[in-house]
């Protein structure tokens, strides 16, 4: 399982919000390239990109951060908020995205997805960020009738690289993730499923070795790394760890069932 952290980027400074509200915002870092730096250093294989300000207003305010992070990684680093159009997302990816991730557009407009899942295989991602079940979109200020799990459904063969799934009412929280809505998540999609949301310490993460035989291949941590309450080079090794301790007739089916 592929321990992803984030850097949430508002107005150019990496910072965190509680449960999704802009008026309760933490700033960890005025310097995102060397924070991005870090977590490459410590081990972290991919990287993960919020743009709050587009997530909020469609607008690409932090532009210049992502590509100047993008630039000096060699890991991979996926990006998502305000991607809402083809031409968006192509610019992204051009200049050294790994992924572009699509939330709002993806339960608005669908066929979007699929068109820029085709024109780029394996670097389309879907976020499905939920509040009691239900998808919230636009920086999850507007909430929407529709069931996560049948969002999830749409898109399970329409060639997209994974699911990022966000229980909101968990993120920012450090109270653990919400594995029953991960797991519902995970048996309704068909492609990988990234975790997010709720990560306080490495119990949490151990706790989803449990769900990684059902397709949660990923968990996205934020907070926690900044705190100091999980440290990123001995949560990688105790999740390889925890995943040979998992191999067995009887621990899989214990997982499964």
């Amino acid at each position: 399982m592929q321990i992803i952290p984030a850097i949430d980027l508002l107005d150019g400074h990496c910072v965190r919000l509680h449960q999704g509200d802009y008026g309760q915002v933490t700033r960890f870092s005025d310097d995102p390239v060397a924070q991005a730096l870090a977590w490459q250093e410590q081990g972290a294989t991919r990287l993960h990109l919020v743009d709050l300000d587009g997530a909020r207003s469609g607008a690409p305010v932090n532009d210049a951060a992502v590509r100047a992070i993008t630039a000096a990684l060699a890991i991979p680093v996926q990006l998502g908020g305000g991607v809402r159009t083809l031409e968006r997302a192509d610019d992204l990816l051009a200049f050294g995205l790994d992924r572009v991730i699509l939330g709002t557009v993806a339960l608005e407009q669908p066929d979007l997805v699929d068109t820029l899942a085709a024109r780029h295989p394996g670097r389309i991602v879907v976020g499905i960020d939920a509040k009691d079940g239900k998808v919230a979109t636009r920086g999850w200020l507007e909430e929407s009738q529709t069931e996560a799990t049948a969002l999830a459904q749409r898109f399970s063969a329409s060639g997209i690289a994974a699911i990022i799934s966000t229980d909101i009412a968990t993120d920012g929280t450090l109270a653990g993730p919400n594995l029953e809505a991960l797991r519902a998540m995970a048996m309704a999609s068909s492609v990988p499923v990234i975790a997010s949301g709720g990560i306080g310490h490495l119990e949490h993460l151990l706790s989803l070795l449990a769900l990684e035989p059902l397709g949660v291949s990923g968990v996205i941590v934020g907070r926690a790394l900044y705190d100091g309450r999980i440290d990123l080079p001995e949560a990688i090794q105790a999740i390889g760890e925890g995943r040979l301790q998992d191999v067995g007739p009887t621990a899989s089916s214990a997982c499964i069932g």
